[in-house]
């Protein structure tokens, strides 16, 4: 079983930074994609930004800039750096992982949240 566990998340002044970290246990996911996703209240989950084993990221186009994923193989630990936060990233922010061969993600934590205050 993999457990997922997300750190770093509070409250915040707009513009200021956060760094999430999303710590795995259970075994090696150096393998899997992992993602970061968040769900603001009243608004669906939505994906933040992923990478694979090797360091391709993905990131949501309106967050590019200001968001940046990397990870830890060694540490099977994903990091997600916030800069420039606005009000409008109040969120509770998941990591989750899935094997390359699954289309879903299947592991996810339990969030972190994010306040940025105006």
């Amino acid at each position: 079983q993999v457990s997922l566990v997300e750190s770093g998340g509070g409250l915040v002044q707009a513009g200021g930074s956060l760094r999430l970290s999303c710590a795995a246990s259970g075994r090696t996911l150096g393998s899997h994609f992992m993602g970061w996703f968040r769900q603001a209240p009243g608004k669906e989950r939505e994906l933040v930004s992923s990478i694979t084993r090797s360091g391709i990221t993905y990131d949501t186009d309106s967050l590019k800039g200001r968001f940046t994923i990397s990870r830890d193989n060694a540490k099977n630990t994903v990091y997600l750096q916030m800069n420039s936060l606005k009000p409008e990233d109040t969120a509770l922010y998941y990591c989750a992982a899935r094997a390359p061969s699954d289309p879903d993600y299947k592991y996810w934590g339990q969030g972190t949240q994010v306040t940025v205050s105006s």
